[in-house]
């Protein structure tokens, strides 16, 4: 269905995606099973998943006003649109981390995927290996790592650490994802302790304490260094590895930050690090100083501190402040297109998109699929008709800040 009126590029033809949909409607009368409007996506994700998934997945800090906070900063930056520009040919590629990615855009690492399908961390590994963009993996998944990258197959992907107190056992984990093929390091420094989320709190949701650890200790097991220290514990208290390991409630603090810089350094031959999480400037220079070589401005999709400030919000005044020296990706809110576009306008240089993916991931394999390429349709359609040929051409000057208004729509 490739019309002659889209010359080749060095960008895929996402907006055609849009054209197959209707003709499969119009045409065949085959109409999708899974929505693309974000609210009704996330409606259906709550259908399919038991109440202690969909938790998980929805749930946010306190009373959710920093989820809120994220949507609104999009709302108030508006988009202005350019006309009569030769926007045929797109480039929406990015060059992050040596590789060169088709679009700006890469899974975000989220805990726990059998939470949203049997297969996992399996399943949205796949589906960014086939459309190139990359996965990132975390440290509370429940796929042992070198599964996930056969999965991802020559995809470019990531890690995310979460770092206990045990230094054998970081080490071990670094040195599983780099040898396969987790290239780039991501620690995430806000989730320590989990935030106060009222819903999980009333339902006991926590899978590591449920049925003896079957799901949430697949990292855990598979790994020589924690088995050796903590095997036979695992075997009487399920709970071990999330409670050593991942969120153990002992904060570290920027003193610890030189030693596993130069860790994942000698591990990797030098391959990037970043901190996932910085919300300040202050943060972010500090990231700077010690040796980072990107940082992911996020605040855990309002999942970690009530009441906080919108990541959006936050990515300007910290792109002006070190963007011009280090690269910045940013998460926490990303729905649509319009967003994707809004967040490289202030400073970033991709983004990182979580729940879209889950809820489409409660819809299976072809579910996940089909959300990520309406993401990515709705932001090559924006990019096209806002008068955007290429992603450097996405500049501040592409947007107007409205400092008042609070953006309609459900609240979910």
């Amino acid at each position: 269905m490739d019309p002659y009126n889209k010359p080749n590029g060095p960008s895929p033809h996402y907006s055609l995606y849009q054209r197959e949909l209707l003709h499969d409607g119009a045409v065949n009368g085959r109409y999708p099973s899974v929505p693309t409007d974000p609210h009704k996506l996330q409606e259906s994700a709550k259908e399919k998943l038991t109440a202690g998934g969909y938790s998980y997945a929805a749930s946010n800090a306190g009373l959710g006003w920093t989820d809120a906070a994220n949507r609104e900063a999009f709302y108030r930056w508006r988009i202005i649109p350019r006309m009569l520009v030769d926007t045929n040919v797109r480039d929406l590629t990015v060059d992050l981390f040596g590789h060169k990615i088709p679009a700006p855009v890469c899974f975000a690492p989220i805990g726990i995927n059998k939470n949203y399908a049997p297969l996992g961390e399996l399943i949205p590994a796949r589906v960014a290996g086939e459309l190139g963009l990359p996965y990132c993996l975390s440290t509370a998944g429940t796929q042992p790592i070198e599964d996930v990258a056969k999965a991802n197959g020559s995809g470019p992907r990531f890690f995310q650490l979460y770092m206990g107190h045990d230094d054998e056992v970081t080490t071990s984990l670094l040195t599983r994802a780099f040898s396969s093929g987790f290239d780039a390091c991501m620690l995430t420094v806000d989730t320590w302790q989990l935030g106060w989320r009222h819903r999980d709190v009333e339902l006991g949701n926590y899978v590591f304490y449920k049925d003896n650890g079957i799901v949430g200790n697949e990292i855990a097991k598979t790994d020589p260094a924690f088995m050796k220290l903590h095997g036979d514990e695992l075997a009487e208290d399920s709970g071990r590895w999330i409670d050593n390991a991942v969120w153990h409630g002992k904060a570290h603090s920027w003193e610890k930050m030189p030693w596993l810089i130069k860790e994942w350094k000698r591990i990797s031959n030098g391959r990037p690090f970043g901190l996932k999480g910085i919300q300040s400037v202050p943060d972010a220079q500090k990231a700077l100083e010690i040796g980072c070589d990107f940082i992911v401005v996020s605040n855990h999709a309002g999942r970690q501190v009530d009441g906080a400030v919108g990541s959006l919000d936050m990515l300007p005044e910290i792109a002006d402040a070190v963007g011009d020296k280090m690269t910045i990706l940013f998460d926490s809110g990303i729905r649509t297109g319009a967003d994707i576009f809004k967040a490289l306008a202030l400073g970033a240089k991709a983004v990182l998109v979580g729940r879209m993916y889950i809820y489409g991931m409660s819809h299976g394999y072809s579910g996940c699929l089909h959300v990520m390429k309406s993401l990515l349709a709705d932001f090559d359609i924006l990019m096209t008709v806002s008068g955007h040929a290429k992603v450097s051409d996405i500049t501040r000057d592409s947007l107007r800040y409205m400092p008042h208004g609070i953006a309609p729509g459900p609240r979910l």
